[in-house]
């Protein structure tokens, strides 16, 4: 055998064990915005030619292990992040994603840049009752933070939300997300939802599918209703006037909740309306009016 024909038959080997290796190994695919403003929610999608058998996506301290589907024989995890008005800032973070198909772990890190956003000022002016509560009801207070927080920690398995999200009510909003609220001079934390305008007892909608995991009549918040909807999102409806479902119940989107009110520590009746992402109360109006492309970044 000539030299020529050996190292062709030593190259064709190698080649078809080069060929052999890579088939082995998922390509994984990754979608995600490259930056965010402050307080808005976002997307991470995970893509294989492979089954997966997990997928761990970590931000910001928490971790979600988003639903895998099938879709066009690839494997695809989709799940929703977000930053927080109050509690995040500006600057770079680190997603970290782990992976595991055939028995294989990879981990993926990629950065988001949080952007500041520029956010309305509310002066107003209200009984000194409204703007500090008094000490008799500061233990109910930490009850219903206790409640309120074991709800927003729900992380159940089967994603049931898909964007845009449905409309609560039909009101005009009235108060925007991020809006730093001045009560009678002093600076309060920001507003972490929508308000919408509405009579006593109009009506209040699911805004995705859902399990309602908390029923509550807060200080804060009056007749309050949780409903998860899967993976780390969970909506909140508060200050109504009646309540039509129970904790347990599944609702669909759409289905009616209850109607607007003005219970807990308001001057009128209207709906709050706020989204928890992985505990991060996020800008409500971008899951009502953006879609699934636009919140991963493409364009």
């Amino acid at each position: 055998m000539n030299r020529n024909r050996q190292f062709r038959i030593a190259f064709l080997t190698l080649l078809i064990l080069l060929v052999c290796a890579s088939s082995a190994f998922a390509s994984v695919y990754l979608a995600y915005p490259k930056k965010v403003g402050l307080g808005e929610p976002f997307m991470v999608r995970v893509t294989s030619d492979k089954p997966f058998s997990s997928v761990e996506i970590n931000w910001k301290g928490k971790s979600v292990n988003p639903e895998i589907r099938n879709w066009k024989g690839r494997s695809v995890a989709l799940a929703m992040l977000g930053t927080d008005v109050l509690s995040d800032k500006p600057g770079r973070d680190k997603i970290v994603i782990k992976t595991v198909s055939n028995g294989e772990e990879r981990n993926f890190g990629r950065t988001v840049r949080i952007q500041k956003k520029k956010y309305k000022i509310q002066r107003l002016t209200l009984p000194e009752k409204m703007v500090t509560p008094p000490k008799e009801v500061y233990e109910k207070i930490a009850r219903d933070r206790k409640e309120v927080n074991a709800a927003k920690a729900t992380m159940s398995a089967e994603r049931k939300w898909y964007v845009p999200f449905n409309r609560p009510t039909k009101g005009a909003q009235s108060s925007p997300y991020g809006a730093q609220r001045i009560l009678n001079g002093k600076p309060k934390n920001p507003h972490r939802g929508l308000d919408f305008r509405g009579a006593k007892g109009t009506s209040v909608k699911a805004m995705a599918d859902g399990k309602v995991v908390l029923v509550g009549n807060h200080y804060y918040a009056g007749n309050s209703i949780y409903v998860d909807h899967g993976n780390g999102v969970v909506t909140m409806y508060f200050h109504l006037s009646r309540i039509d479902v129970k904790e347990g119940d599944m609702v669909e989107r759409g289905q009616l909740l209850g109607g607007i009110g003005s219970t807990g520590r308001v001057t009128g009746p209207h709906l709050h309306m706020s989204v928890s992402v992985q505990g991060k109360l996020v800008d409500p109006n971008y899951l009502m009016h953006k879609t699934t492309d636009q919140l991963l970044g493409i364009k």
